[in-house]
């Protein structure tokens, strides 16, 4: 086992059934064919779009472990690890794999879809698997999900993340709840987001300081999206500057205290809420009336 290093955020899944937890949610169809009766084949003997097989993101694949399962159950893995020395042991361990590309760098600057440009069977990964570092989860969703004003232009079908519990509750929580946040409203605005499972700080090595869990995102499109996503993205900023403020109060630099009092009547909201209490939905309804 190599040892951690501090400046990369590594820490080691070994729980066989955090792992198990995680392929699971990931949905993975390496091939629908052989699943196909002969009936079911049309008479030009070829199957439709509903076949699909899944080629699978995995960021800071680190020793490999997770890697391992994916590879298994997915048709294609393209891998991207930022440490050196782990892509030598990455390179001897899963090298000669036909089904795993592994990639040099640092997700968050590399041009993936440039990179892998000569390596067709590895085009277009469609889902996201990943054990991600945890001081670099806010700029990971932003690249994978995009933002309110510039969603991802090519979403992919299903992104599943073992994160820090504190984030992963804030991104599955509800208008109300003590959890939810700016961040919950802007990842909940562009994917539906799910709680799969806790992750005790034992079932890694080195443990962490903190409880992680699993979460999986579906990448959507809202049925009433924002008519001005750049001022959704500014009314939540400075809803959510100051949280035990009221919004009349946060957003007076905007919307006049009594203008604001009527809108929120309108959409059924207390006059006296804070960012906390209004939904996605009515984030967004509260944006298009101005």
């Amino acid at each position: 086992m190599p040892q951690p290093r501090k400046q990369f955020g590594q820490h080691w899944l070994r729980s066989e059934k955090a792992l198990s937890q995680i392929v699971a949610a990931a949905e993975l169809r390496k091939s629908d064919r052989a699943e196909h009766t002969a009936q079911d084949i049309p008479q030009n003997n070829t199957l439709q779009s509903n076949i699909r097989s899944d080629r699978v993101l995995e960021i800071g694949p680190g020793t490999g472990i997770l890697t391992h399962q994916l590879l298994s159950q997915a048709q294609s893995v393209v891998a991207v690890e930022i440490d050196r020395d782990l892509c030598e042991r990455l390179t001897k361990k899963l090298g000669d794999i036909d089904n795993f590309l592994l990639l040099q760098g640092d997700f968050l600057s590399l041009e993936l879809e440039t990179l892998l440009n000569p390596f067709p069977d590895f085009q277009n990964p469609n889902k996201v698997v990943a054990n991600i570092p945890y001081n670099i989860t806010g700029p990971i969703l932003e690249k994978l999900l995009g933002t309110i004003a510039h969603p991802a232009p090519t979403p992919f079908d299903l992104i599943v993340l073992l994160v820090q519990k504190e984030i992963a509750l804030r991104l599955n929580s509800k208008a109300g709840s003590k959890h939810f946040g700016a961040l919950s409203v802007r990842v909940q605005y562009l994917a539906e987001c799910e709680f799969i499972c806790d992750v005790p700080a034992k079932a890694f090595q080195p443990p962490p300081k903190v409880d992680s869990a699993v979460i999986r995102l579906r990448p959507r499109s809202l049925e009433q999206p924002a008519h001005n996503p750049a001022q959704l993205e500014t009314l939540l900023k400075l809803g959510f500057s100051s949280k035990r403020k009221m919004l009349r109060n946060n957003l007076q630099s905007v919307i006049g205290r009594d203008r604001l009092s009527q809108l929120l009547e309108e959409l059924g909201v207390n006059s006296q809420s804070r960012a906390e209490d209004l939904s996605v939905n009515q984030w967004v309804a509260l944006s298009n009336k101005l």
